[in-house]
């Protein structure tokens, strides 16, 4: 457990009314309220739960630090054991219970969807709390943040693109696009409007014949970071950089928005060690918690909430520019900036609630 004492503040809680494991870990709010989405998924344990919103919490700091957003990090969990079956009663329950948390925290910690969870769940959290972000538009909302997360992994690709070949277009580029949801549908349909070369994958065979039909190219998820690409974009779960895939990736540039594609740090010297340029995965992903903070938070309009999106650009090309100058890794790089804006606001004192 000592790994919580890194954090400001952890929460382990049994839900009164659902009798599940809930689980907030603030990691930091150096620069401001933490924010991190509400994760609801089966867990060997609890403890691997804890494991994962300590670890997300973590990056979620870093991707706020980088992005240049007033906000510290966090991350909600809802835990369920492998053996426990979810009735619509007792997830509104669940939610129920981690509203009641949350709002607890009287807006020091804010939350949004995340895997398990989406818009019309955080309509049953803001009954207890108001900062409870992306519930439906008819609901004062922004809904789902796959268009701005797409946008901002477009910005991010363009950077790379310039860094790496000299040009931010990506017209004539094959791109291969790791995971066809929706954050990965949004990059596509961007990238093939510029004039690139497309190739989806996913593991859910039945987005086969709507990629097809779109004029995308298909290549098997085995296949995905080996085929022959100039840009590689994993869209979909982490851990896919390890030492056995980056001796086989074939792409010079690899920009996703995938959360922590690395299985360990020493995975981004390996990249470097190949030539192939990573961009962070929390600074190529920021698109949705920019546009949603903006929006919801700081009360800006579509079109403003957008150019800060669009920024996500400029932050890529701080930092690969840093790591290039420095001779460190982009990972480190990012690091270093959001070390320094950490720094110059303070640490907090770090607590635990068990």
């Amino acid at each position: 457990m000592s790994q919580a004492f890194a954090h400001e503040e952890v929460v382990i809680r049994r839900g009164r009314r659902s009798g599940l494991p809930l689980i907030v870990a603030i990691h930091s709010r150096a620069l401001g309220p933490a924010v991190g989405g509400c994760r609801l998924r089966h867990y060997d344990s609890w403890q691997d739960g804890l494991a994962d919103a300590l670890r997300l919490s973590e990056a979620m700091t870093y991707k706020a630090a980088v992005a240049g957003l007033d906000f510290g990090g966090g991350k909600s969990v809802i835990a369920l054991d492998k053996d426990t079956e979810l009735t619509a009663d007792r997830r509104r329950s669940a939610l129920e219970d981690l509203g009641e948390l949350i709002a607890s925290f009287d807006g020091s910690y804010r939350t949004g969807p995340d895997i398990g969870t989406g818009p019309q769940d955080m309509v049953v959290l803001k009954r207890f709390s108001p900062y409870a972000y992306c519930t439906p538009e008819e609901h004062g909302g922004t809904g789902n943040s796959g268009a701005p997360t797409a946008a901002g992994v477009l910005a991010a690709l363009r950077a790379g693109a310039r860094h790496v070949f000299g040009d931010a277009s990506c017209a004539g580029r094959t791109v291969i696009i790791s995971g066809y949801g929706s954050v990965g549908g949004g990059v596509a349909v961007g990238l093939a409007a510029e004039g690139a070369h497309v190739v989806v994958s996913d593991v859910e065979r039945s987005r086969k014949d709507d990629a097809l039909a779109r004029g995308y190219g298909w290549v098997e998820p085995d296949e995905a970071l080996s085929a022959p690409a100039d840009i590689l974009v994993p869209a979909a779960v982490g851990g896919v950089l390890n030492d056995e895939t980056v001796p086989r990736l074939a792409a010079p540039l690899v920009v996703g928005p995938a959360n922590n594609q690395l299985t360990d740090e020493s995975v981004a010297d390996a990249l470097a060690e190949r030539g192939i340029v990573w961009v962070p995965d929390y600074v190529a992903g920021a698109g949705g918690i920019v546009y949603v903070l903006s929006r919801e938070s700081e009360d800006y309009g579509h079109e403003a909430a957008g150019k800060r999106v669009e920024g996500i650009g400029d932050t890529v090309s701080h930092v690969l520019d840093v790591a290039r100058s420095t001779g460190v890794t982009p990972l480190r790089a990012a690091r270093q900036i959001a070390e320094r804006r950490l720094a110059v606001n303070g640490g907090g004192d770090a607590k635990a609630s068990w």
